[in-house]
Protein backbone atom coordinates (compact mmCIF):
# COMPACT_ATOMS: atom_id res chain seq x y z
CA UNK A 1 0.00 0.00 0.00
CA UNK A 2 1.10 3.03 -0.58
CA UNK A 3 2.18 6.22 1.92
CA UNK A 4 -0.35 8.82 0.63
CA UNK A 5 -3.04 5.65 0.42
CA UNK A 6 -2.26 4.83 4.09
CA UNK A 7 -1.87 8.19 4.89
CA UNK A 8 -3.98 9.71 7.94
CA UNK A 9 -4.19 13.30 8.33
CA UNK A 10 -5.64 13.05 11.76
CA UNK A 11 -2.50 11.02 12.57
CA UNK A 12 0.18 13.20 11.19
CA UNK A 13 -1.74 16.18 12.91
CA UNK A 14 -1.69 14.68 16.34
CA UNK A 15 2.70 13.80 15.33
CA UNK A 16 2.78 17.56 14.89
CA UNK A 17 1.17 18.27 17.80
CA UNK A 18 3.38 16.18 20.24
CA UNK A 19 6.31 17.53 18.36
CA UNK A 20 5.78 21.29 19.16
CA UNK A 21 4.77 20.23 22.75
CA UNK A 22 8.50 21.14 23.75
CA UNK A 23 7.72 24.94 22.44
CA UNK A 24 5.67 25.74 25.18
CA UNK A 25 8.17 25.98 27.69
CA UNK A 26 9.12 29.09 25.87
CA UNK A 27 5.61 30.00 24.35
CA UNK A 28 3.72 30.27 27.77
CA UNK A 29 5.97 31.97 29.87
CA UNK A 30 6.23 34.71 27.22
CA UNK A 31 2.26 34.81 26.28
CA UNK A 32 1.64 35.13 30.42
CA UNK A 33 4.10 38.05 30.41
CA UNK A 34 2.32 39.90 27.19
CA UNK A 35 -0.82 39.61 28.97
CA UNK A 36 0.31 41.03 31.70
CA UNK A 37 2.56 43.85 30.08
CA UNK A 38 -0.62 44.50 27.69
CA UNK A 39 -2.92 44.83 30.74
CA UNK A 40 -0.69 47.37 32.56
CA UNK A 41 -0.54 49.60 29.47
CA UNK A 42 -4.11 49.80 30.12
CA UNK A 43 -5.79 46.94 27.48
CA UNK A 44 -8.42 44.96 28.50
CA UNK A 45 -8.14 41.16 28.71
CA UNK A 46 -10.58 40.54 25.89
CA UNK A 47 -8.04 43.36 23.99
CA UNK A 48 -5.10 41.87 25.13
CA UNK A 49 -6.52 38.07 23.73
CA UNK A 50 -7.73 39.79 20.67
CA UNK A 51 -3.92 41.37 20.08
CA UNK A 52 -2.12 37.44 20.37
CA UNK A 53 -4.94 36.06 18.60
CA UNK A 54 -4.97 38.10 15.57
CA UNK A 55 -1.45 39.82 15.24
CA UNK A 56 0.66 36.82 16.86
CA UNK A 57 3.82 38.07 16.75
CA UNK A 58 6.07 37.68 19.62
CA UNK A 59 8.37 40.38 20.54
CA UNK A 60 5.86 42.99 17.94
CA UNK A 61 3.28 42.57 20.38
CA UNK A 62 5.30 43.49 23.56
CA UNK A 63 6.20 46.68 20.96
CA UNK A 64 2.61 47.07 19.75
CA UNK A 65 1.39 48.15 22.78
CA UNK A 66 4.04 49.87 24.31
CA UNK A 67 4.01 52.29 21.64
CA UNK A 68 0.25 52.56 21.42
CA UNK A 69 0.21 53.61 24.76
CA UNK A 70 2.46 56.12 24.88
CA UNK A 71 0.75 57.48 22.55
CA UNK A 72 2.88 56.59 19.05
CA UNK A 73 1.10 57.80 15.35
CA UNK A 74 -0.40 54.53 14.19
CA UNK A 75 1.43 54.41 11.25
CA UNK A 76 4.85 54.34 13.12
CA UNK A 77 2.98 51.48 14.84
CA UNK A 78 2.35 49.40 11.67
CA UNK A 79 5.94 50.10 9.91
CA UNK A 80 7.51 49.29 13.27
CA UNK A 81 5.66 46.08 13.68
CA UNK A 82 6.65 45.17 10.00
CA UNK A 83 9.99 45.62 10.16
CA UNK A 84 10.66 43.75 12.69
CA UNK A 85 8.68 40.94 11.26
CA UNK A 86 10.72 41.10 8.22
CA UNK A 87 12.63 37.93 9.40
CA UNK A 88 9.61 36.42 7.35
CA UNK A 89 11.36 37.49 4.58
CA UNK A 90 14.12 34.36 5.28
CA UNK A 91 11.89 31.75 6.73
CA UNK A 92 9.45 32.10 3.26
CA UNK A 93 11.66 30.47 0.77
CA UNK A 94 13.65 28.01 3.46
CA UNK A 95 10.44 26.30 4.02
CA UNK A 96 8.48 26.83 0.74
CA UNK A 97 11.02 24.22 -0.82
CA UNK A 98 9.71 21.65 1.54
CA UNK A 99 6.02 22.03 1.43
CA UNK A 100 3.07 20.36 -0.89
CA UNK A 101 1.11 22.73 -3.02
CA UNK A 102 -2.11 23.57 -1.08
CA UNK A 103 -4.64 26.34 -1.37
CA UNK A 104 -4.89 26.31 2.06
CA UNK A 105 -1.40 27.77 2.86
CA UNK A 106 -2.43 31.55 2.69
CA UNK A 107 -4.00 30.88 6.08
CA UNK A 108 -1.57 28.46 7.64
CA UNK A 109 1.17 31.22 7.57
CA UNK A 110 -0.81 33.03 10.18
CA UNK A 111 0.74 30.28 12.13
CA UNK A 112 4.68 30.63 11.02
CA UNK A 113 6.75 32.06 14.02
CA UNK A 114 10.58 31.91 15.09
CA UNK A 115 9.82 28.96 16.84
CA UNK A 116 7.60 26.94 14.51
CA UNK A 117 10.07 27.42 11.51
CA UNK A 118 12.68 26.06 13.66
CA UNK A 119 11.08 22.93 14.40
CA UNK A 120 9.73 22.50 10.51
CA UNK A 121 12.77 23.35 9.50
CA UNK A 122 14.20 20.38 11.36
CA UNK A 123 11.42 18.13 10.83
CA UNK A 124 9.81 18.34 7.61
CA UNK A 125 13.27 17.02 5.70
CA UNK A 126 12.29 13.47 7.78
CA UNK A 127 8.43 13.21 6.93
CA UNK A 128 6.88 12.16 3.65
CA UNK A 129 5.80 15.03 1.76
CA UNK A 130 2.25 14.30 1.89
CA UNK A 131 2.38 14.29 5.78
CA UNK A 132 4.53 17.67 6.08
CA UNK A 133 0.83 20.02 5.06
CA UNK A 134 -1.18 17.78 8.54
CA UNK A 135 2.19 18.18 10.59
CA UNK A 136 2.90 21.55 10.31
CA UNK A 137 -0.90 21.83 10.69
CA UNK A 138 -0.95 20.31 14.02
CA UNK A 139 2.13 22.12 15.47
CA UNK A 140 1.39 25.76 14.50
CA UNK A 141 -2.44 25.26 15.75
CA UNK A 142 -0.75 24.09 19.13
CA UNK A 143 1.76 26.94 19.58
CA UNK A 144 -1.20 29.75 18.25
CA UNK A 145 -3.59 27.86 21.09
CA UNK A 146 -0.98 28.15 23.52
CA UNK A 147 -0.15 31.70 23.39
CA UNK A 148 -3.80 33.02 23.08
CA UNK A 149 -4.23 30.90 26.23
CA UNK A 150 -1.34 32.26 28.20
CA UNK A 151 -2.02 35.69 26.73
CA UNK A 152 -5.78 35.22 28.34
CA UNK A 153 -4.47 33.63 32.03
CA UNK A 154 -2.07 36.24 32.02
CA UNK A 155 -4.00 39.24 31.78
CA UNK A 156 -6.54 37.98 34.33
CA UNK A 157 -3.93 36.35 37.06
CA UNK A 158 -0.74 38.16 35.82
CA UNK A 159 -0.92 40.65 38.73
CA UNK A 160 -2.21 38.17 41.14
CA UNK A 161 0.91 35.87 40.27
CA UNK A 162 3.41 37.87 40.71
CA UNK A 163 2.01 39.82 42.99
CA UNK A 164 2.34 36.29 45.40
CA UNK A 165 5.61 34.91 43.85
CA UNK A 166 7.43 38.41 42.91
CA UNK A 167 10.45 36.54 41.62
CA UNK A 168 8.54 35.34 38.83
CA UNK A 169 7.66 39.02 38.16
CA UNK A 170 11.73 39.45 38.10
CA UNK A 171 11.58 35.89 35.65
CA UNK A 172 9.17 36.68 32.84
CA UNK A 173 10.51 39.59 30.80
CA UNK A 174 13.31 37.69 30.25
CA UNK A 175 11.84 34.77 28.92
CA UNK A 176 11.57 36.38 25.67
CA UNK A 177 15.00 36.65 24.83
CA UNK A 178 15.66 33.05 26.58
CA UNK A 179 13.27 31.58 23.88
CA UNK A 180 15.31 33.62 21.18
CA UNK A 181 18.75 32.18 22.68
CA UNK A 182 17.26 28.34 22.76
CA UNK A 183 16.61 28.54 19.03
CA UNK A 184 19.81 30.52 17.49
CA UNK A 185 22.28 28.90 19.88
CA UNK A 186 21.97 24.68 17.66
CA UNK A 187 22.51 26.94 14.49
CA UNK A 188 25.76 28.42 15.47
CA UNK A 189 26.73 24.66 14.29
CA UNK A 190 26.10 25.47 10.63
CA UNK A 191 28.73 28.02 9.23
CA UNK A 192 26.78 29.60 7.04
CA UNK A 193 24.07 30.10 9.80
CA UNK A 194 27.23 31.42 12.39
CA UNK A 195 27.96 34.16 10.00
CA UNK A 196 24.58 35.55 9.05
CA UNK A 197 23.87 35.38 13.13
CA UNK A 198 26.79 36.55 13.73
CA UNK A 199 26.24 39.76 11.09
CA UNK A 200 23.04 40.36 12.80
CA UNK A 201 24.57 40.51 16.01
CA UNK A 202 27.07 42.65 15.49
CA UNK A 203 24.79 44.87 13.21
CA UNK A 204 22.06 45.16 16.60
CA UNK A 205 25.14 45.81 18.80
CA UNK A 206 26.50 48.64 16.86
CA UNK A 207 23.29 50.10 15.95
CA UNK A 208 22.21 50.04 19.18
CA UNK A 209 25.45 51.74 20.46
CA UNK A 210 25.02 54.74 17.72
CA UNK A 211 21.68 55.24 19.62
CA UNK A 212 19.58 53.82 16.65
CA UNK A 213 17.92 51.43 19.40
CA UNK A 214 14.36 51.43 18.02
CA UNK A 215 15.40 50.62 14.27
CA UNK A 216 17.90 47.85 15.64
CA UNK A 217 15.98 44.48 16.00
CA UNK A 218 14.57 45.05 12.26
CA UNK A 219 17.56 46.59 10.16
CA UNK A 220 20.26 44.06 11.88
CA UNK A 221 17.40 41.33 11.25
CA UNK A 222 18.07 42.54 6.98
CA UNK A 223 21.68 42.82 7.03
CA UNK A 224 21.55 38.65 8.69
CA UNK A 225 18.70 37.69 5.45
CA UNK A 226 21.24 39.92 2.78
CA UNK A 227 24.53 37.92 4.63
CA UNK A 228 22.95 34.73 4.80
CA UNK A 229 21.97 34.78 0.97
CA UNK A 230 25.01 36.66 -0.19
CA UNK A 231 26.96 33.65 2.06
CA UNK A 232 24.90 31.36 -0.13
CA UNK A 233 25.15 32.68 -3.59
CA UNK A 234 28.95 32.81 -3.03
CA UNK A 235 29.61 29.32 -1.91
CA UNK A 236 27.25 28.18 -5.09
CA UNK A 237 29.32 30.22 -7.73
CA UNK A 238 32.41 29.20 -6.02
CA UNK A 239 31.60 25.04 -6.65
CA UNK A 240 30.19 25.66 -9.70
CA UNK A 241 33.22 27.33 -10.92
CA UNK A 242 35.62 24.84 -8.74
CA UNK A 243 33.18 22.25 -11.07
CA UNK A 244 34.50 23.65 -14.33
CA UNK A 245 37.42 23.94 -13.44
CA UNK A 246 38.36 20.06 -12.19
Amino acid sequence: MSQAASHSPLRSALQGVREAIPLLGGYIPVALSFGLVATQAGFSTLEATAISALIYAGASQFLFVGMIATGAPLWLVVAMTLLINIRHVVYGPNLAALLPRSRHWPWLMHGLTDQVFALALTRLPQLPEVKRFSWFLGASLLAWGAWIIGTAVGATAGEAFTARWPLLGEIMPFALPALFLTMVAPRFTDKRWAVAMGCTILAALCLTLVGWSNVAIPLAAACGALCFYSTQFYTQRFATNRRRES
